[in-house]
């Protein structure tokens, strides 16, 4: 048993070391408008973690989000994507309430639409196409299906800088049930830092809404990205809420691998 696990180590090994360094989705909010390639896979995954306080409630929030990219074409990848596991306490005048669970499962498409090209500033860019269900544990479960749709922008800039812009739209139920649609729009700044370290800057809109369909969630994010091969990169990220509807703070680790 242990040489057929060594063996298919070593199968495994070129394919994790190729040349084609891997693109990420994660640690920022804005995704990248790269896809994984045709009959490649990808797998996406962290820990993260989410504290608010609204007057006297305080709330703490633990996840696993998680994506699984794999390339149907060099163009097109289907996407399963989850925030996993979730565990969340909250107190309010004494009074502690605890919830775990598993969230909604989110099936989708990402299409590379475009090249850019440095000299001429064109960006590249690609259409995400998802659709979240109502899989997930009691305490965590949306209503029925919900579509969104996104567009992503990025473009390569001189002296190991990078910009993207990801606006999008989304249809939810609000409390009452009632179908509303909300928007996305999101802008991040990127430095490779060295050949195998970036960061980045954002403000994230993820979700904008009127008050009685949940309000805005806006947020401040940095963070780093480490390759420790060409195709394995670990990560972390900080947030910070702008407004009284978005979590206080949140920051998650990640891992990454393209196979």
């Amino acid at each position: 048993m242990t040489r057929t696990l060594l063996g298919l180590a070593c199968l495994a090994l070129p394919t994790l070391l190729a040349a084609e360094p891997i693109a990420t989705d994660r640690p920022d909010f804005v995704e990248s408008a790269a896809t994984v390639g045709k009959g490649r896979f990808q797998i996406e995954t962290s820990l993260a973690w989410e504290r608010d306080r609204d007057g006297a409630l305080r709330s703490w929030t633990r996840s696993t989000p998680s994506l699984l990219r794999i390339g149907l074409a060099d163009d097109w990848e289907l996407r399963f994507e989850t925030d996993g596991a979730m565990r969340s306490r909250s107190t309010a005048l004494g009074v502690r309430q605890r919830e775990r669970g598993w969230s909604d499962l989110s099936v989708g498409l990402k299409w590379h639409a475009s090249d850019g090209d440095e000299a001429t500033a064109t960006p590249d860019t690609a259409w995400l196409f998802h659709v979240d269900g109502d899989t997930g544990s009691r305490a965590y479960r949306g209503q029925g299906l919900r579509p969104s749709v996104r567009f992503v922008a990025e473009w390569e800039l001189p002296a190991g800088w990078s910009a993207g812009l990801m606006p999008g739209l989304y249809m939810d139920r609000n409390e009452d049930g009632k179908r509303f649609v909300g928007g996305i729009l999101a802008a991040v700044l990127g430095k490779s830092i060295t050949d195998r370290l970036r960061g980045f800057v954002e403000l994230s809109a993820q979700q904008i809404a009127s008050s009685r369909n949940g309000g805005k969630l806006l947020t401040f994010d940095t963070g780093l990205a480490y390759l420790l091969a060409d195709n394995m990169q670990v990560d972390m990220a900080v947030s910070r809420g702008l407004n009284k509807t978005s979590p206080d703070l949140s920051w998650t680790v990640g891992f990454s691998a393209k196979f």
